[in-house]
């Protein structure tokens, strides 16, 4: 099969090559991928920013989300069939949906929504859990509350904006002006144009950060916030408390020298916490076949709507990164991986 790989880290763009049809567990569906989406973790992947919590093997396929239609499974598995069209986020430890197949734990796949085209079902799982995971489990947002979502006309933003209206909060996000309508038709009742605005300036008093930027902007985050209020970032630094909870894919936890790692590189995250009297969340979202079933629900009931910026072919991955890289995307970046299944 062909697949996108990287052979060491920081390599300048994956190059598709010819590899070997992945073999599947007892417990495994194999599926043969129709679509996948860029995400700013591959990326991240991509140059070496995830060492410290993840070790792959080089040569390295990259891809966390998929759409596609399954074409083997495993002797225990129950709940699906051969033929059956899923999607899915993939086990951090087993990343590889820029290919044909895929092989995963049918743990973490769910049938694709009846509603979607497979483009649309693969633009979701990574950004929908993620945001799922932030607004609704750390924060745990109700209904009157006032969130800030950074940079909410990309690909997380665009979901994350639904999914806190959902949940029935006041929904402030930055963006730029010409993004204003697409924001405000997602539910954002307020809308800053990052160029000219400083959201400091504006905003105050709030429960709430969805941080998707991290540095200076995850920093000035704690400006903004209430005691007792939360800044969730999947761009920031882990910190402590993250490395505390933290349980590889063999439920280990982290080594103590990596927990004094990260307490020490956020030293400065925790000042602010402190000075706030706020709590900082590093987010490491988690694959969950029930509350991507959830997602699927709000997805069939019209509740939640993808937001795809630009279809791209499998065979033009490096366009797709190139993209991805600029930030310029209006929600997702999508892989074209076949056209077989085009009439679901």
């Amino acid at each position: 099969m062909k697949a996108a790989q990287i052979t060491h880290y920081k390599q300048e763009m994956p190059v598709i090559t010819d590899v070997e049809i992945p073999t599947i567990k007892s417990t495994d569906v194999l599926v043969k991928i129709v679509a996948a989406s860029i995400n700013p973790i591959d990326l991240k992947t991509k140059d070496g920013g995830l060492k410290m919590l993840l070790k792959y093997k080089m040569p390295l396929t990259l891809g966390s989300d998929f759409s596609g239609v399954i074409v083997q499974i495993g002797s225990e598995v129950t709940d699906y069939k051969i033929g059956d069209a899923v999607y899915g986020r993939v086990e951090k430890n087993r990343i590889g949906t820029f290919a044909e197949y895929i092989a995963t734990s049918a743990n973490v796949v769910a049938p694709l929504p009846k509603n979607l085209t497979f483009e649309e079902a693969a633009s979701i799982p990574l950004v929908g859990l993620t945001s799922y995971q932030a607004l609704r489990d750390i924060m745990n947002i109700q209904p009157g509350e006032k969130v800030l979502i950074q940079a909410g006309s990309g690909g997380i933003g665009t979901i994350a904006i639904q999914i806190a209206k959902m949940l029935g909060a006041y929904v402030a996000t930055t963006t730029s002006k010409e993004n204003f309508e697409l924001v405000k038709s997602l539910g954002a009742d307020l809308a800053i144009d990052y160029k000219t605005e400083d959201f400091m300036q504006i905003l105050s008093d709030y429960d709430y950060v969805f941080d998707t930027q991290g540095g200076k902007i995850l920093e000035n985050a704690f400006k903004i916030i209430k005691p007792d209020g939360k800044v969730v970032s999947i761009s920031g630094l882990p910190n402590e408390r993250f490395a505390d909870d933290y349980r590889d894919s063999d439920g280990k936890k982290l080594p103590l020298w990596k927990k004094y790692a990260f307490k020490f590189v956020t030293k400065n995250l925790t000042k602010l916490e402190h000075e706030s009297k706020a709590e900082y969340y590093f987010l490491f979202m988690r694959p969950d076949r029930e509350q991507l079933r959830t997602l699927t629900t709000l997805l069939e009931d019209g509740t939640l709507h993808p937001v795809i910026d630009r279809i791209i072919p499998f065979e033009n991955i490096d366009q797709a990164f190139e993209y991805s890289k600029s930030g310029r995307a209006k929600g997702k970046i999508i892989l074209k991986m076949t056209s077989e299944f085009d009439e679901k």
